[in-house]
């Protein structure tokens, strides 16, 4: 009696040690769990500070305070194009959203984005398959016996991976945010493509109605010249006065030229950005020109909430910084429920009997205990490749107010540049015609009136550059602020004068 005691003692200790040995690494595990599920990385910010307002509104255009804005990555841009009352500028912004290929590409790295989502929600769901086989083998494979025996199997099997540790949800997470900043980034790509649409089509209208007005100053140049050569003929002016309208007839001439090859170039470049082929590429001609849409008071307080961009770098430091968790829960131990039940049996012809029915249920625990430190390069990969996207974010958040910034500073400058040019368009086309009046009438010399309509196109060119700089300016201060206003009443419409 005292020996069985003694031997089921000594039983019972061995299957206690023998269950403390299985559960130490688990126990282990569980330790480290606890130790490494300390947040991973600070909260995403850019650390940039938030001014009052921005310094470059001025009396032209009047800013807000900064306020607290809800994201709004994900609002409609709207039709802000439509500002210009330009149906031409319309149709093409359309177009180019249809068949722009870096608008297609961009879209086409979302869908993939969203692919890859798909896949990691698809790991933390059961997997069910179907298997099929035929095995010939002799040995102890096969109960000891020499003869080669067949053995045909089938069946199904499934597995699933417990998500102890948030492995699993947390890799999800990083392939939806990786989503949504492709998404964010198709919408700046988008803006991207409608802004430079936008400032193109400006451009080139502007070097046309500039052409206009190069061969209008160059049929006068060719009168002049006319006039010139019949006063030399009847000896009353000397050849070098025919020799200097030449020189204006010629350089004009040459002006008009390069103002053709911009044109070409502008035009080539819409036809790229409207995803169409160059040659043959036509715009009908301008219905008049476009009105200037005026930026509301108080909308750049809401920029950073607002630009696509800014929101995808955002998401991309939430995506870092849950892979940095991922790869720290490489650590901890992993459970996986295997499950199969089918048929197997030496005859094929009894594969299927009832007979011939086999199934299995079984758990594997595993747990990582050396590696040789590839599992720690892998947390400090991911941790790099987060400092580098707070790095990014923070340069987007810089860039933005830059760009706002930029072009408030160049609209508030550019209204008292095109106010003060208009002035010196109309002195200088006032002294054009006294002097060619004068001339006219032998009370000035050649030299004067050359140098009056030099002065007139000079300034009347340099009005258009002004007005068009306007332009540009303000589609890049709506491309900074995000986009459009949607049905806000506040954007109102100022026609520039010529």
């Amino acid at each position: 009696m005292t020996d069985l005691l003694l031997t089921k003692n000594s039983t019972d200790g061995a299957l206690a040690v023998r269950k403390r040995s299985l559960l130490a690494p688990l126990a282990a595990a569980l330790v480290l769990a606890g130790c490494m599920t300390q947040p991973v990385a600070p909260a995403p910010h850019a650390g940039v500070p938030v001014p009052a307002s921005f310094t470059a509104g001025g009396d032209a255009l009047p800013t807000a305070p900064w306020t607290v804005a809800a994201p709004a990555e994900a609002q409609p841009r709207g039709e802000w194009w439509l500002g210009f009352q330009d149906p031409v500028l319309a149709d093409l912004v359309q177009r180019a959203g249809q068949a722009n290929t870096s608008i297609q590409q961009a879209a086409a790295r979302l869908a993939e984005a969203r692919t890859l989502l798909r896949s990691a929600d698809a790991a933390r769901s059961v997997q069910v398959g179907a298997s099929a086989g035929v095995t010939r083998q002799a040995g102890a494979a096969t109960t000891g016996s020499a003869a080669p025996a067949t053995l045909g199997t089938g069946g199904l099997n499934a597995s699933y991976e417990l998500d102890l540790f948030g492995r699993l949800s947390q890799t999800s997470d990083a392939a939806r945010l990786d989503a949504d900043a492709r998404e964010a980034l198709l919408q700046s790509t988008r803006l991207m493509v409608q802004a430079d649409v936008a400032q193109t089509y400006l451009q080139l209208r502007a070097v046309q109605a500039e052409q206009v007005l190069v061969q209008e100053n160059l049929a006068a140049y060719q009168d002049t010249l006319r006039l010139t050569q019949r006063r030399l003929q009847a000896g009353d002016v000397a050849e070098l006065d025919v020799a200097r309208v030449q020189t204006e007839v010629a350089a004009t001439e040459s002006d008009a030229l390069a103002l053709q090859r911009q044109q070409a170039l502008l035009t080539n470049a819409l036809a790229l950005l409207a995803g169409e082929v160059a040659s043959g590429f036509v715009l009908p001609p301008a219905t008049g020109d476009a009105a200037l849409p005026v930026i509301p008071p108080g909308v750049p307080g809401t920029v950073l909430a607002r630009r696509p961009d800014v929101s995808a770098a955002q998401t991309s430091v939430l995506a870092a910084q849950a892979r940095v968790g991922v790869a720290q829960k490489a650590w901890f131990p992993a459970v996986t429920l295997t499950g199969n039940a089918g048929h197997a049996s030496p005859e094929l012809g009894d594969l299927f009997k009832w007979s011939a029915r086999a199934w299995g249920v079984s758990a594997l625990l595993s747990l990582p205990i050396f590696d040789g430190g590839q599992r720690d390069a892998q947390i400090e990969g991911a941790k790099a490749r987060l400092e580098a996207a707070l790095a990014d974010h923070r340069g987007q958040v810089l860039n933005a107010f830059r760009d706002v910034e930029d072009q408030l500073t160049s609209l508030r400058l550019l209204s008292g540049q095109a106010e003060a040019q208009g002035r010196a368009v109309t002195a200088a086309r006032r002294a054009t015609q006294l002097s060619d009046v004068r001339y006219r009438n032998g009370l000035v010399s050649q030299l004067e009136l050359l140098d009056a309509r030099r002065s007139e196109l000079r300034n009347r060119r340099q009005a258009l550059q002004v007005r068009t700089a306007q332009y540009v300016a303000t589609v890049g201060l709506i491309r900074a602020l995000g986009g459009g206003w949607g049905d806000q009443p506040a954007v109102k419409m100022a026609a520039v004068s010529q």
